[in-house]
C-alpha cells in the first residue's frame, strides 16, 4: 500500500485523514490565524506530531499547528522530487579548464524530508544541473572527494585535498574551485594555503549560507563568482569567494589566511580580518582591491606540502580558567598548543605552572589574541613578560584558527622546536603582516547617527 501520509503521526495524521488530504498535494488551509496555500510536505520523522508542514509559493516552509486548522482543501496533486539530475558538462574550445572538487556542505546539499535536515547529497555534476550558467564561463570537470559537513573536515581531508589539487595543477588545469561547507571553510582555506604553495593558478574555496532549495540561496551566485575567478582572474592565491554585502551585488575574494566566518546566518558572513579583501567579483568583472598578490603563471609547477600533526589543540582563555585543561592536554600527548588570550596576549596566573610544564616537556605554546584584530604584544605588561619566560611565543597578528592550523602543519614536518618556531614565525600568504592598514579594522555600530546615515545612503 502506498503511504500517502509520509511521516505524519498523531494529531497531524488525524487531521490529514479527517480532510482526506495527501502529502504532496497543493492545498488551501484555513486556520484561526489566517489562510495559507502551498504544498503539503512529508513530515520529518524526528519532529513533533502536532504540525503540518507547508511549502509556500514563496519557496519557504511553514509549520501549521493542527489545533488552529479549521479546514483543508486539496487543489491539485503532483508528487515532487527534490533531486537535481546530473548533466554532462559541455566542452567549449578556447574556454578555461576548471576543476571543481566537491567536499559537501550547503553549496552541495538538499533538504531531506525524512529528517528535515539539510544533507550533503548533490554531487558536483548536479551543481551544473542547478547552475547551467557555469557553462558560459568555463569547461568544468568535477570530482566528488568527500560528502561531509564542514565540521567533519579535518587533517585527513586537508591532505587528500592538497594532493588532489597538486595533481590537477600538474595536469595543466587553469583553475581550481572547491565546494565546501561554510562553518569551517576558513580552517580549510588556511590549511590549503600552507599545503599548496606557489600555485600558478587560482584556488577558490566557495560555499553557501543557505541551501539550494531556498529562494534566498546564495549557492548559485557564489558558484558563478568562484568559477569566474578560477577561469579569468590573474590572482594565483588560495581565496575564499562569498557574498560581499547581504544583497547579490558582488562577491569578495578573501585571502585564505586572513579570512573568518563572522555571522551564523548572513550571506555576507565572511570577512577579511586585519586587512582588506584581495578583490571584488561580479558575473562580468573582477576588480582588484589590493595589488600585492601572486599572479597567474603559465607553468604547472606547484609545491605540495601535505603535513599535519593531529595532536595540536587550541584554548580560548576565559577568566578563572583552571590549569587542569592544559595538564590534560599534556597527559594526552598533545604536541602543540595555541592560546587565544585576552588583550595583548594574556592568561591568568593559575595557568603558569601548566605552561611551565609545557616548556619542560618540549610542547610549544603560541599566543594569539581573541580580539581577532591586532597584534600580540607581550612586552608591555608583566603578565606577557612572565609568559614569554615560561616559553610562550607571541604569534604576531595570526588569527587563532590560522595559528592552530599552521602549528599542526609545522609539527607535521618536524619535532624540532626551533624549526617549528622558524616555520611558525615565517609569514606565509600574509598570515602575519608587518602592519594592519587603517581600513583593515572596521566594525560599524548601529544606532550611531553617522553610521545610520551611511547605511541609508550607501548600503547594508
Amino acid at each position: 500500500m502506498i503511504d500517502i501520509f509520509k511521516g505524519y503521526k498523531g494529531k497531524a495524521l488525524s487531521v490529514l485523514k479527517q480532510f482526506n488530504i495527501r502529502v504532496w498535494c497543493d492545498a488551501h488551509i484555513k486556520t484561526t490565524r489566517g489562510d495559507f496555500s502551498g504544498i503539503i510536505l512529508p513530515r520529518a520523522e524526528n519532529d513533533d506530531k502536532n504540525h503540518i508542514v507547508l511549502k509556500l509559493k514563496t519557496g519557504y516552509n511553514v509549520g501549521i499547528n493542527v489545533k488552529n486548522i479549521t479546514e483543508i482543501k486539496e487543489l491539485g496533486y503532483k508528487e515532487a522530487h527534490y533531486k537535481i539530475p546530473e548533466k554532462e558538462f559541455p566542452f567549449t574550445e578556447g574556454k578555461a579548464n576548471i576543476k571543481l572538487f566537491g567536499t559537501g556542505g550547503t553549496i552541495a546539499s538538499r533538504l531531506d524530508y525524512r529528517t528535515g535536515a539539510v544533507i550533503p547529497a548533490f554531487s558536483p555534476g548536479e551543481l551544473y544541473g542547478a547552475v547551467p550558467e557555469l557553462a558560459d564561463i568555463c569547461n568544468l570537470e568535477t570530482e566528488k572527494l568527500f560528502a561531509v559537513f564542514s565540521e567533519n573536515m579535518g587533517p585527513e581531508q586537508y591532505k587528500k585535498l592538497a594532493i588532489a589539487i597538486g595533481n590537477e595543477i600538474k595536469k595543466g588545469v587553469d583553475g581550481i574551485v572547491i565546494g565546501h561547507g561554510t562553518d569551517t571553510l576558513h580552517h580549510t582555506a588556511a590549511a590549503i594555503s600552507y599545503m599548496v604553495q606557489n600555485s600558478p593558478v587560482p584556488i577558490v574555496l566557495v560555499g553557501s549560507q543557505r541551501s539550494s532549495d531556498r529562494p534566498s540561496s546564495d549557492a548559485a551566485l557564489n558558484l558563478i563568482h568562484a568559477a569566474t575567478t578560477a577561469a579569468e582572474s590573474d590572482i594565483a592565491e588560495v581565496v575564499v569567494c562569498m557574498f560581499g554585502p547581504t544583497s547579490d551585488e558582488y562577491g569578495l575574494l578573501h585571502q585564505g589566511t586572513r579570512v573568518r566566518k563572522m555571522h551564523s546566518s548572513y550571506r555576507s558572513t565572511f570577512r577579511t580580518i586585519g586587512d582588506v579583501p584581495i578583490a571584488r567579483v561580479t558575473r562580468d568583472k573582477i576588480t582588484p582591491i589590493k595589488e600585492d598578490y601572486n599572479r597567474r603563471r603559465k607553468d604547472n609547477k606547484v609545491d605540495i606540502l601535505p603535513y599535519f600533526e593531529e595532536k595540536v589543540g587550541m584554548i580560548y582563555y576565559y577568566p578563572n580558567m583552571q590549569p587542569d585543561m592544559i595538564y590534560s592536554m599534556i597527559d594526552n600527548g598533545y604536541k602543540g598548543i595555541v592560546i587565544a588570550g585576552t588583550g595583548l596576549g594574556h592568561v591568568n596566573k593559575p595557568l603558569y605552572p601548566a605552561i611551565r610544564k609545557c616548556k619542560e616537556k618540549g610542547i610549544p605554546v603560541y599566543m594569539t589574541v581573541q580580539t581577532l584584530w591586532g597584534y600580540v604584544h607581550m612586552f608591555v605588561y608583566d603578565t606577557g613578560r612572565d609568559l614569554m619566560s615560561y616559553g610562550v611565543i607571541p604569534a604576531g597578528n595570526m588569527l587563532p584558527e590560522v595559528a592552530y592550523v599552521k602549528l599542526g602543519w609545522a609539527l607535521g614536518q618536524t619535532s624540532d622546536i626551533d624549526k617549528v618556531k622558524e616555520i611558525m614565525m615565517t609569514p606565509i600568504s600574509n598570515d602575519i603582516t608587518k602592519r594592519e592598514p587603517y581600513n583593515g579594522y572596521l566594525v560599524y555600530q548601529g544606532g550611531i547617527p553617522e553610521v545610520e546615515e551611511f547605511i541609508r545612503k550607501v548600503h547594508k
